[in-house]
């Protein structure tokens, strides 16, 4: 689809992230106030291309792009010219809320209820991954509001019952909240370099209780025979990718599901991205037993995959949280993000923090009721914020 809208832009809808130039979305992406590794065109395409988010398993792509017209003293003049990428989004259409991590089974719920298919719905977010970060690629107030207009048009004319921008940026929420979206919020837990010197000096910073189960817990994992090598970015080799995946793929079997990612996904990152990984190994009488993978930006660490092929008292902790940490201090690492929920990272050093969304209905009577529902979660949210904060587990100053 391509049209110039009021604004002057021009409107593609694409349905391939190979139908646009990479080094253009990255750029664009560059220039957000939050960007995240996980917005790259090469993550997204690796997405789609593995087969990990596709049409067939429920993520059915759609890119809005919207050029500027091209400059008409340029030259040479070609038919069909168009000016710089000026804003997009990656959309997917989806026939299932699987995988987002902002759980909306009970809108589907009431939407079937009273006759009506909540389904397909339209989704703005990195499949699998609740990053917070930019989605509403811009450059400039002008562009950003121009996209949300494409996109509630496109949602009409394809009659979606809703769209959802899922862990957006600051930036992204003000334009939202500009154009009558509804907000919604969760809880994450990050952890925060206070210019810590190691390890021990961050352990100093927390209270005696939670000072002691730490080094108990990982006294533990020592005492089990269990070491930890450390691999980062290229240095992580086929076989390495291969074990982390068996690892992976464990996890998931054991909770009686099928893994989202593909290895093939993973091949992908290890041949496109791998200076944005850090591979932790837990190893015991010279054998491989356990894993976990972090993502790295300059300033930022985000925790996201785990597995184990044996059980080892603690070993979940260190190997998520204080080898992760551990590495974050020494290479000077601002933030590290421990991914959606888990309450029990709090015990960890890792501290609230408020993740929210963006939701737009198109009933108007379901967006009402929603709205409503979402005024007295937000409530909830606020609340359990504060219960958190006086829980925390860093020393009384």
């Amino acid at each position: 689809m391509k049209e110039f809208n009021s604004n002057n832009y021009v409107i593609d809808v694409l349905g391939s992230m190979r139908d646009l130039n990479a080094q253009e979305w990255d750029a664009l992406l560059e220039a957000q106030s939050e960007p995240t590794p996980f917005m790259r065109h090469a993550y997204l395409s690796a997405m789609e291309e593995s087969g990990s988010a596709s049409a067939k398993t429920g993520w059915e792509l759609r890119l809005i792009t919207l050029r500027r017209p091209a400059d008409p003293e340029a030259a040479p003049k070609t038919a069909g010219q168009v000016g710089a990428l000026a804003s997009a989004v990656a959309l997917y259409v989806k026939p299932h809320s699987y995988g987002e991590y902002v759980f909306d089974w009970a809108w589907a719920d009431a939407y079937q209820r009273h006759g009506l298919s909540y389904y397909p719905k339209a989704v703005g977010a990195v499949p699998f991954t609740p990053v917070p970060g930019a989605r509403l690629l811009a450059d400039s107030e002008n562009s950003q509001k121009a996209l949300i207009e494409a996109m509630l048009a496109l949602a009409q004319a394809e009659d979606w019952s809703s769209l959802h921008l899922l862990f957006l940026s600051e930036n992204d929420l003000k334009a939202t909240d500009s154009a009558g979206w509804l907000r919604r919020h969760t809880v994450q837990f990050h952890w925060h370099n206070l210019q810590f010197q190691d390890f021990e000096h961050f352990l100093e910073q927390l209270n005696q209780v939670k000072r002691k189960k730490i080094r108990q817990e990982r006294r533990k994992v020592q005492e089990a025979g269990v070491t930890f090598k450390t691999q980062v970015g290229s240095d992580i080799q086929s076989a390495d990718w291969d074990f982390f995946y068996q690892c992976y793929a464990q996890t998931y079997y054991e909770h009686g599901n099928a893994p989202y990612l593909s290895r093939d996904f993973f091949q992908r990152m290890q041949d496109t991205m791998p200076q944005h990984w850090v591979l932790f190994v837990a190893e015991r009488n010279g054998q491989r037993i356990a894993c976990s993978l972090i993502g790295v930006d300059t300033q930022v660490a985000y925790g996201r995959y785990w597995g184990a092929l044996e059980r080892v008292d603690c070993l979940h902790f260190e190997a998520c949280y204080y080898q992760p940490i551990q590495w974050c201090i020494a290479n000077h690492i601002q933030r590290f993000e421990g991914g959606a929920q888990g309450e029990h990272k709090m015990a960890r050093a890792l501290l609230p923090v408020k993740a929210s969304s963006a939701h737009w209905l198109a009933h108007p009577g379901f967006a009402d009721a929603v709205e409503k529902y979402l005024d007295r979660e937000g409530q909830g949210v606020s609340a359990y914020l504060e219960n958190l904060e006086a829980r925390s587990p860093l020393k009384a100053k």
